[in-house]
């Protein structure tokens, strides 16, 4: 039912935070497309709107390449302006673009503080330039945002460089004077990008912000920060309405490297609650430790799992945000990710307990778990703060872990998931969730047919691919993805 699907939709888009106009109007278009529109033999009305809303959030989002690109095409020095509200994390985000062009465009970056109004501005991107390898404006105390910004001009014309950011004072929309002084340097510095810095976590409020700038001068691209921790977005539609400008580039936390270019077909999946496998492949390819893994896949292959194994698996999961932000970018664990913040949410704190468990270990115990005797886990517990309990419960989860990875040895892909899904826990991790972990066999699985969610993965297809034999199945395999029903 068509009414139905585009009620579920709408809840989805207000859940991830777009502005309820948009989402009105939105959906209004949906409809339109929606309603006559053929549906196809292999899917059900519902799934075809879903397919239609997926490919009108895209064409609204828009993000191609060349949206995203930075245009230069002027004579050098080309200004970027960069505007925004307090505390949206703008200068960081001058900085990460500025270290971008220089580190991947090969571009001369210079980089000017207009903001005299907040304590220690100026120094703060002074001290990013440093970091970053950026060339930073000399401070002269006492000279106004214009005067900075003629300067600035200046001295990138004659420094012969390429690119001059120019970080202006944050300011509340509300503020009159402020609004109408970064208008006047738009003036003066005729940008050629006009970069509008907006925190994801501000939801609707974005949208206000956005239409105060967009009085005042043409923004010609957004950035929005945080996405690390909005993990739907709903900001970003609602911006891309209101200013028509093209989301540019995603901020993904507090390193100066943690900035994406914006991919309007991720976006439109996590907006949905789709997930999205690509940015966590990225992540995971960004955090991993080649020869590390080189030499934890030989391991594997042989079926051998120590404690120092597992303590490098807790790493990496630390790494990647922790498991609730790992399962949010995950296609189709949406539904346990709900489940398991109802649940009372996975404790990544729990993590960490289990790494100091493994920490005050002896090499020799962390080689060969089996020496863990009573004397040895009252020791290790006492160690890490912890009971013999934790200590316990640590070791089980690494015999079931271990007893997977002799499987894949084994059986390969199949076997090591059929393992896994038997398991009721992620890797036995139970006591990191209030009430326990719940049974992943069963979800998305009708009651009474736990194994199905396991036998609908087609995993001889994925490893086939995966050894370059074939191509990825439909839905890369997985239960409910491209499967002609």
């Amino acid at each position: 039912d068509v009414t139905e699907a585009l009620r579920e939709v709408r809840v989805a888009l207000l859940e991830a935070d777009v502005a309820l106009p948009v989402a009105k109007d939105f959906i209004a278009k949906v409809k339109e497309r929606a309603v006559g529109a053929e549906v196809l033999r292999s899917v059900t009305p519902g799934q075809q709107v879903v397919k239609i809303v997926h490919d009108a959030l895209v064409d609204m989002l828009g993000g191609d390449a060349e949206d995203a690109a930075l245009s230069f095409a002027m004579a050098p020095p080309a200004p970027i302006l960069m505007v925004g509200l307090q505390g949206s994390g703008k200068t960081t985000t001058t900085a990460k673009i500025a270290k971008r062009l220089q580190d991947r465009e090969k571009k001369k970056v210079l980089m000017a503080s207009l903001d005299t109004r907040r304590p220690a501005a100026q120094e703060q991107l002074k001290i990013l330039g440093e970091q970053t390898d950026v060339k930073t404006l000399p401070i002269i105390a006492g000279q106004s945002p214009v005067d900075i910004t003629r300067r600035a001009l200046e001295a990138a014309k004659l420094g012969g460089f390429d690119v001059v950011m120019l970080d202006t004072a944050g300011r509340l929309s509300i503020d009159e004077q402020l609004m109408a002084e970064v208008g006047e340097i738009h003036k003066i510095a005729r940008p050629i990008e006009t970069l509008l810095v907006v925190d994801s976590l501000t939801g609707q409020d974005a949208v206000r912000t956005a239409e105060k700038f967009k009085e005042r001068v043409p923004v010609s691209g957004v950035v929005m920060t945080r996405m690390d921790g909005d993990a739907r977005g709903g900001a970003a539609l609602s911006m891309r309405a209101v200013t028509g400008a093209p989301i540019k580039f995603v901020g993904l936390g507090e390193k100066l490297d943690a900035l994406d270019v914006f991919d309007s077909r991720r976006m439109a999946g996590r907006i949905l609650g789709m997930g999205d496998i690509v940015s966590l492949v990225e992540k995971a390819a960004e955090d991993l430790d080649i020869e590390k893994a080189k030499q934890q896949a030989k391991k594997m292959a042989k079926g051998e799992f120590d404690l120092n194994d597992l303590a490098d698996q807790f790493r990496q999961m630390r790494k990647m945000g922790g498991m609730g932000a790992i399962l949010g970018l995950m296609p189709g664990m949406g539904k346990a990710k709900k489940m398991l913040d109802a649940a009372g949410g996975f404790d990544d704190k729990e993590i960490t307990r289990q790494e100091a468990i493994i920490s005050s270990m002896t090499k020799a115990e962390r080689k060969k778990p089996a020496l863990m005797n009573a004397k040895r886990k009252i020791r290790v517990a006492a160690g890490s703060g912890t009971s013999v309990q934790d200590v316990n419960k640590l070791l089980k989860a690494h015999r079931q872990m271990a007893d997977m990875m002799k499987k894949l040895g084994k059986g390969g892909m199949k076997g090591m998931a059929q393992q896994m899904m038997g398991m009721g826990g992620l890797g036995g991790m139970g006591g990191a969730m209030a009430g326990g972990a719940p049974d992943l066999a069963a979800l998305g699985a009708p009651s009474g047919k736990k194994d199905q969610a396991t036998e609908e993965v087609d995993f001889d297809a994925i490893e086939r691919a995966l050894s370059g034999r074939g191509a990825l199945p439909p839905g890369m395999g997985l239960p409910g993805l491209g499967k002609k029903k």
